[in-house]
């Protein structure tokens, strides 16, 4: 059992310079509704999955809370038989917290968002209604939309001939867009946030003729206008005039700024000790691009995502966190963001990746293997089971076949007859609706890496006839097995995932979030 910090505690650490995470181990949807400020949402079933980059030198302290429901001592358990031997807990949870009348925050990726509202009032940031933005195409006016959501977000659906550029792009596009100083230039993401910092980004960069659209995608749907799906335009890519540009654009940024380098060299001895502190190492370029080369030991978030979702990267307060790009370009913009939210020690890697190769520093490719931490062990203690063997096995009605990924890969696909139910809820409400520690049951997940841990813990309380479906609902269906859709048959609440209202929400829902938002100024 690890120690207890109270609420106190915890306000004090908060005031520090120390470095340290603290972690809101309950469902995503949870954490959404309320939360303790300056905290990272950890569910416990993405505990193994995410730890290790969130927390790179397992010395650091970790405090963890629940609602007082009793899953944090389970989610401590956890991280120590992963290595975290600094864990602590939060006395009486946010039961506590809330009690003692301090502030809690309600959303996701808060600080970040409230970041955007502040930047919105405090530089003046223009803005184009959706009305007024019908009305230039109408008349058909020069004009750009620059759409600065992920690739993945502008292939649903777009504004009308927006062009997709993430937004930690914008910099590769400045002296292209610079030529084209009659052209009326508009920013637009699927709310507020990265349309008012990627406004705000090419205004610095030197241009003025930019505004943000207003509230985005949802706003373009709540003035009852239509968006364009499925776009067969690809992510642009910046012409190579622009892009030379922009290394020197971002060294004049860094000036002007203050901005602090570290060298190849000085990175290269920092991965090299283990006793660095905590230090993050973020590859800010597009996913094809790091897959093609990246320094090992760096993440990959893309730069518009490390700005708009902060909070989900870097957890360990106080640590000091290093950007890359190929050049520098892009890594200065992130950079001088972080610096501007607050996050004090930020570096940016010189010449970039350009930088590291000539230095004779190696690179490595293909995407980053989020292998979880401890799946072998889980592996072995197991009981697998192939895809024809489980059809057989499952004709014994008897067997209950539980699905324990997200709610959401569950509703795309799942096997026929099965329930879902949170990981993080396993050890509690699974006794209460099947309390038969001999109960035939059956684990699946996409990949059957859930379903290893998920068996672990049930065996750890007693249920002695469990087996996991090996690959997970992908091997049923690549053997030829049916599978359903829905989420008929779930055990719990299905709040493990947080959606944006632009993509699975109503008008309502649209309206609710966007007037939250515009809330958060501080």
């Amino acid at each position: 059992m690890g120690s207890l910090i109270s609420c106190q505690g915890i306000a004090d650490l908060m005031a520090t310079d120390r470095l340290f995470a603290v972690f809101d181990v309950r469902e995503r949807g949870e954490y959404n509704e309320c939360q303790i400020p300056g905290t990272t949402s950890l569910p416990r079933s993405q505990m193994e999955f995410r730890i290790e980059s969130l927390v790179p030198n397992r010395r650091i302290p970790i405090t963890v809370y629940d609602d007082a429901d009793d899953r944090a001592p389970l989610a401590l358990k956890t991280l120590n038989q992963l290595g975290y031997s600094e864990v602590s807990i939060l006395d009486g949870g946010l039961t506590a917290w809330r009690n003692e009348r301090r502030s809690t925050l309600s959303g996701v990726n808060v600080p970040s968002k409230a970041f955007g509202e502040k930047v919105h009032h405090e530089r003046n940031i223009p803005d184009v209604t959706p009305e007024e933005l019908n009305a230039m195409q109408q008349r058909r006016t020069e004009l750009v939309i620059l759409d600065v959501r992920t690739p993945e977000e502008y292939a649903r659906f777009c504004i009308p001939n927006g062009i997709n550029v993430p937004g930690g792009d914008l910099i590769l596009w400045v002296e292209q867009l610079k030529k084209k100083r009659d052209t009326a230039v508009v920013v637009n993401c699927a709310g507020r946030t990265r349309s008012i910092i990627g406004t705000a980004a090419l205004r610095r960069l030197g241009l003025t003729n930019v505004r943000a659209l207003k509230n985005g995608t949802m706003g373009w749907v709540l003035a009852g206008l239509e968006l364009e799906t499925k776009p067969q335009r690809k992510t642009m890519t910046a012409p190579s005039v622009s892009r030379d540009k922009a290394a020197a654009l971002a060294v004049q940024i860094a000036l002007e700024e203050k901005l602090s380098w570290i060298s190849a060299q000085q990175v290269s001895s920092a991965l090299q000790s283990m006793d660095d502190g905590g230090s993050y190492l973020i590859d800010v370029r597009a996913e094809d691009e790091f897959e093609a080369g990246h320094i090992s030991g760096s993440i990959n978030v893309p730069g518009g995502q490390a700005v708009q979702r902060a909070d989900d990267f870097v957890a360990v307060r106080n640590a000091q966190i290093v950007f890359i790009s190929n050049e520098s370009a892009r890594a200065v913009m992130v950079a001088y963001w972080y610096r501007q939210m607050g996050f004090r020690n930020v570096l940016v890697l010189q010449g970039g990746l350009r930088a590291w190769s000539e230095g004779g520093e190696t690179l490595v490719s293909g995407a980053l293997q989020n292998e979880p931490l401890g799946l072998e062990a889980a592996n072995r203690r197991a009981r697998l089971v192939g895809a024809r063997s489980l059809d057989r096995i499952l004709r014994d009605s008897s067997n209950l076949v539980l699905d324990v990924g997200t709610s959401l890969e569950f509703d795309s696909a799942h096997l026929p007859a099965a329930k879902w139910i949170s990981r993080g809820w396993i050890e509690f409400k699974l006794p209460e609706k099947f309390p038969d520690r001999a109960q035939p049951i059956v684990l699946t997940c996409p990949d059957g890496k859930q379903s290893v841990f998920t068996a672990r813990a049930l065996m750890e309380i007693g249920y002695t006839n469990v087996c996991v479906l090996e690959g997970g609902v992908r091997a049923w269906s690549a053997a030829g097995f049916p599978t359903e859709r829905g989420l008929t048959g779930s055990l719990v609440s299905p709040n493990d995932v947080v959606l944006s209202p632009s993509i699975r929400g109503t008008k309502a829902d649209m309206q609710r979030y966007l007037d939250w938002e515009t809330t958060l100024k501080r």
